[in-house]
């Protein structure tokens, strides 16, 4: 018997029926997952070092019984608590106002004849192309110019407004007039994701059954009533995409709240902001910053494992 055939015996495998070319497929693939993830793994373990462990070991290495802490990740949801607090009262409604109001441009899009029909395409995919930076210095003068609080001032008091939140503690959603620059946040952010939002959702709209539609329509469905009681069920796995590909653009932003909130890392400030008060000052804590990145990125992260099965039906456009 020959070594090949004694090890195959022992391992219990036909090393006859093992394709060369696959195992060398599957060693890359886990070598780039390795890769990719690497610094994953440096961040993460950096921010459960101490300072003097992060100091005298490489970042990759896990830290020794004695340099581990969860003292960076206490530090970093501190300082960061109310930003995050801000950021899901930007996002939340952002994502879902843009992805409400681009299904409903997509059903009118894609579900009704009406002159100018394609040029008002044509805009909304010119709007996907405009880069943030062409629209900074008309934004800015924008909001200089618009009191959004003196206009909701007779319908919304936006000064005063606390909540106690279980992992935050208590925390001041609103003392400060600066907070009027969160609403801006959210309206810009709408008008801004609603031009992919409706690409999106017309194109998962255009392979609904025609002939379903127009079934309704004969038993005398008013074009809400189709809507509400076809399309919008039929369109959760689009919804998926959309409010994972929206949250995630929305809370990781930066340019656009540099420069609507005024007061910059102060009360309105949202959590991209907030990661720079983690920088120090002469001396940098990596530990504390690594944390407060993966803190930031929670929220991000729980929105993809809710809505991650219907977001793989609305990549493939499953119905």
């Amino acid at each position: 018997m020959s070594v090949r055939d004694d090890l195959a015996e022992r391992v219990g495998v036909d090393l006859e029926a093992i394709d060369p070319l696959r195992v060398a497929l599957y060693a890359t693939l886990v070598g780039l997952v390795a890769f990719y993830l690497s610094p994953l793994e440096s961040g993460l373990m950096t921010a459960l070092k101490t300072e003097a462990e992060f100091a005298t070991s490489p970042p990759f290495v896990p830290p020794t019984v004695e340099g581990f802490t969860l003292e960076p990740f206490g530090v970093a949801l501190n300082t960061l608590s109310s930003a995050i607090l801000n950021s899901i009262m930007l996002a939340v409604p952002a994502t879902v106002l843009s992805a409400l109001f681009g299904s409903f441009a997509a059903y009118g899009l894609t579900n009704f004849e009406w002159r100018g029909q394609l040029g008002v395409v044509a805009l909304f995919i010119a709007g996907i192309f405009i880069p943030y930076q062409a629209v900074l210095i008309p934004l800015s003068r924008l909001w200089a110019i618009v009191d959004t609080q003196e206009l909701l001032a007779p319908v919304l008091d936006i000064t005063v407004f606390s909540a106690q939140v279980p992992v935050l503690g208590t925390v001041e959603l609103a003392t400060h007039p600066h907070y009027a620059s969160i609403i801006n946040l959210i309206i810009t952010h709408t008008a801004y994701g609603i031009p992919i939002t409706t690409l999106l959702f017309r194109g998962y709209y255009k392979k609904l059954s025609t002939e379903m539609l127009e079934a309704a329509r004969l038993d005398g469905a008013s074009a809400f009533t189709i809507y509400r009681r076809i399309v919008l069920p039929l369109s959760m796995p689009m919804f998926a995409v959309t409010l994972i590909y929206q949250f995630t653009q929305v809370w990781n932003d930066l340019l656009f709240a540099l420069i609507i909130i005024p007061s910059g890392s102060g009360p309105a400030a949202v959590a991209t902001i907030a990661l720079n008060e983690l920088t120090g000052g002469i001396i940098q804590t990596f530990n504390t910053q690594m944390a407060g990145a993966f803190v930031a990125a929670l929220p991000t992260l729980l929105v993809y494992v809710l809505f991650g099965d219907k977001f793989a039906k609305g990549v493939a456009g499953n119905t």
